[in-house]
């Protein structure tokens, strides 16, 4: 029983963030409808994007006439491929309605309000710092036309990328925080290097998740990717897109009839090459990228300013003789600076923000 409104929107966010990355290129917002300081209905995004919260919250419930709804983001004004969220709310005869964000979207942005104070309802922008970047993708989908790019690297105590005789060199718990930041993206990226040495399916593997495979990008210039792999069995179930050279084309038939879907570009050597990539596939209808891939691959997109959150996995062992690196380390060891305060046994996590 409150009247806070940080309260409610801190619920709001809460519901928002269960669908992050997997409402296309519509953003996940969370909403809650609040009668006589009660929560009576409170929805998210449906995934894939539709139908919007506002209306999945509004929908459930009758006779709310008014009553205050909260919402993440602002509700949009613009037809679509379904009708405005204002319309709902004038239907439902809302008294109020708050929300965080300003919507970037320029068919929306700062029209709610107006457009609902002219129909007789109050509606405020209530700015939170708790979550002032929870939109930060978002922002950069609308602003560059490109997926937000995150990505993860994993070192051992003395900063050494391989193990030569296991597959991992973190622990179970540094790679359950790994499956679910998977989750949290609608597709991942890796090197056909990557995934030839460590014949990865690259899902999430931690219970309530339901084995969520994220579609993915494999970045394979040379077509070297091995026809023998875990992750050739499971083509038909996800989709999986092979990145590769126009001078390809041809070779490109074997990848196609396992059901890879090709990708062609030109090269892929510096930031404007990049760009255009990770435009393609904004248009394919992808705005969360999760990178998994080996030192020279990560370096480049670090030099090129690509990646927006790195997250940085330490062990607590060292591998000394048993490890190696194929790239340098240069721009990692200076990220080391922000920890995350976590259970991880004797790993750390490290977040860097750009």
């Amino acid at each position: 029983m409150t009247t806070n409104h940080n309260h409610y929107l801190d619920l709001a966010f809460q519901l928002a963030k269960k669908n992050l990355g997997k409402t296309g290129l519509n953003p996940t917002v969370g909403s809650l409808v609040v009668k006589n300081n009660t929560v009576i209905s409170s929805a998210v995004t449906s995934i894939n994007g539709r139908p919007h919260s506002e209306f999945n919250a509004l929908n459930k419930v009758k006779n709310i006439s008014g009553a205050t709804l909260y919402t993440t983001l602002e509700p949009c004004t613009h037809i679509g491929k379904t009708p405005p969220c204002v319309n709902i709310i004038l239907k439902k005869k809302i008294k109020n309605v708050y929300y965080a964000f300003e919507d970037p979207d320029i068919r929306t942005f700062k029209k709610a309000k107006k457009f609902l104070a002219s129909r007789g309802i109050n509606a405020k922008l209530i700015k939170t710092k708790k979550h002032k970047n929870f939109y930060k993708s978002y922002l950069i989908n609308k602003k560059l036309e490109i997926p937000y790019i995150s990505a993860k690297i994993a070192m051992s105590k003395d900063y050494l990328t391989i193990n030569k005789n296991k597959k991992w060199i973190t622990n179970d718990k540094s790679r359950k925080i790994v499956h679910l930041l998977r989750s949290e993206h609608d597709s991942i990226m890796s090197t056909s290097k990557s995934i030839n040495l460590d014949n990865s399916l690259l899902n999430c593997r931690i219970e309530g998740l339901n084995y969520y495979k994220p579609d993915l990008f494999i970045i394979d210039l040379n077509l070297k990717l091995k026809k023998k792999l875990l992750l050739n069995k499971i083509l038909k179930k996800r989709k999986t897109y092979l990145i590769t050279k126009k001078s390809n084309n041809k070779k490109t038939i074997f990848y196609k009839k396992l059901g890879y879907k090709i990708i062609l570009i030109n090269s892929l050597e510096n930031k404007q090459d990049l760009f255009l990539l990770y435009a393609k596939i904004y248009k394919l209808g992808y705005s969360r990228i999760f990178v998994e891939a080996g030192l020279n691959f990560l370096n480049t997109l670090l030099r090129n300013k690509i990646i927006k959150d790195l997250y940085i996995f330490i062990s607590g062992k060292k591998l000394g003789k048993n490890g190696k690196n194929n790239g340098s380390l240069k721009y990692f060891k200076k990220f080391l600076k922000k920890k995350i305060t976590i259970n991880l046994n004797d790993d750390k996590l490290y977040k860097k923000e750009f």
